[in-house]
């Protein structure tokens, strides 16, 4: 049975006559962008190590559905991450199964054939004149480097499995949840789909030599993209939305070098930079004020950066405000500094947070001894969050590994992470100095952990105060 198109409200009808004269006088479907992607040895090392975790046992991981966006328009589409991390693939509605014998499958999606249906010019999502061809099955197997078949040869009711769930509601809904009892590492019952969820975020949070490759493209991408952003403040300065200026220099830079940005860009300037997520972006921008802004180009393969930079729109900071960009400068230089294999995930951002409680006990804002304040956590008034993350295919790479492995963990050569302090001091927070009021800084950049300590992904763009003006002068 044929799936019914999906036609959009300015489709026209079609004949009997038009749709005979669709099917005919076509020339051989050619694609001249069919090679093995370069990713595809490195996917298939994961799939092997995946199933030899769960030995015995049929793994579903979905690629994900189209969203829509407002009525018949979608969400330009991005894969699940641990679909990407397992194919290297990127279209909608496909679905990789590693079978208990440990093949992997990926059923796709190909495109329709001209000769027959009339999916290939009518179906807005999926028709090849719409959205542009999908690969074929051969051209899957080239480029994939893996078994593939039809999407409608996808046998799951009545079949256990282990499934990623939450990422396509038809595949969910072909296996029953009751079946997924299991027994976990440690010897005890538990959810097997969660249990597959966990290993797949905790599997990325080595990377290997490729991703590395792909995040230092990113975080190279995404240093010239501040560099557009500074070079274009004088035009930024004058416009009524100037945040949203730059977002859109800062855009043009990710979509040129990568597929997008990584996230929503939040570019905050004065008191705006007080909002940890500011995405409005459309204030303007005052010469004597601060610009927070973070940003990352994410590659094709997804790999995303995530750095920060808070610049003086002058080109250069004030004594106030430089004093309070050097108190989270040598926060974020003493979490730098803890960073090595076998140092707790957390040491870094406590080390960072007794600076900070330092300074601001020296400023008279806060009373008592370091490890008082640390206890209490009264210098969370002022910074609030957590100072870094795991970063890769997500900005918040890993999310689903448990506490024990990640936040709890230890660090291990091959993990990459952010280190992001900051002070954001509310334009309306009484217990402030009204000169400290609205200033809102953020340093944030990019790391490896190596044998050695940990290397800086992102130290083409400056981080100390003297050299954040230089650059801006040249760049001028």
């Amino acid at each position: 049975m044929n799936e019914p198109l999906n036609i959009g409200s300015h489709d026209l009808p079609v004949t009997d006559e038009l749709a005979a004269f669709m099917r005919t006088g076509w020339g051989p479907a050619r694609r001249d962008d069919v090679r093995a992607r370069p990713i595809a040895p490195w996917a298939a090392k994961r799939r092997a190590a995946l199933a030899a975790r769960f030995p015995g046992e049929r793994l579903v991981i979905p690629s994900g559905t189209l969203k829509v966006r407002s009525n018949d328009s979608d969400y330009r589409f991005r894969p699940h991450s641990a679909y990407s991390y397992l194919t290297g693939a990127g279209e909608s509605d496909d679905v990789l199964v590693i079978e208990p014998s440990g093949e992997a499958v990926l059923y796709v999606r190909p495109r329709a054939p001209r000769e027959e249906g009339q999916e290939f010019y009518r179906d807005r999502r999926y028709g090849e004149f719409w959205a542009g061809p999908r690969p074929d099955l051969a051209e899957a197997e080239e480029l994939y480097q893996l078994r593939c078949a039809h999407i409608r040869d996808l046998e799951l009711e009545g079949r256990p499995a282990r499934v990623l769930r939450g990422v396509d509601p038809s595949v969910d809904a072909s296996v029953d949840a009751s079946v997924h009892a299991s027994v976990d590492v440690r010897g005890a019952a538990g959810d097997g789909d969660a249990e597959l969820a966990s290993f797949l975020s905790e599997m990325r949070l080595v990377k290997d030599e490729w991703e590395l490759g792909e995040l230092r493209h990113a975080v190279d991408a995404t240093a010239r993209g501040f560099e557009d952003v500074v070079r274009a403040l004088p035009q930024a300065l004058g416009h009524p939305r100037g945040e949203r200026y730059l977002e859109g220099v800062f855009g043009l830079r990710a979509r040129l070098e990568g597929n997008a940005t990584g996230y929503d860009s939040i570019v905050a300037a004065g008191s705006h930079a007080c909002v940890l997520h500011w995405i409005r972006n459309d204030g303007r921008l005052s010469p004597g004020d601060l610009l927070l802004m973070d940003a990352g180009v994410e590659a094709d393969t997804l790999y995303t950066a995530d750095v920060t930079r808070t610049i003086p729109l002058s080109g250069r900071f004030s004594s106030t405000q430089r004093q309070a960009y050097e108190l989270v400068y040598e926060a974020q230089t003493a979490a730098i500094a803890t960073l090595r294999p076998g140092a707790r995930f957390r040491d870094f951002h406590l080390a960072a947070m007794r600076v900070i409680c330092d300074g601001l006990r020296d400023w008279g804002l806060l009373k008592g001894s370091t490890d008082s304040l640390m206890d209490s956590g009264l210098y969370r008034r002022y910074t609030l969050c957590s100072s870094g993350h795991m970063l890769g295919l997500d900005v918040h790479d890993c999310a689903r590994a448990r506490a024990e492995v990640y936040l709890d963990g230890v660090l291990e050569e091959g993990h990459v992470l952010t280190v992001e302090p900051g002070l954001y001091f509310q334009p309306d927070d009484l217990t402030l100095p009204e000169e400290l009021r609205g200033i809102g800084i953020r340093i944030e950049d990019d790391l490896v952990v190596t044998a050695g300590g940990a290397t800086l992904l992102s130290g083409g763009l400056p981080r100390h105060p003297d050299e954040i003006e230089s650059w801006m002068a040249t760049l001028a």
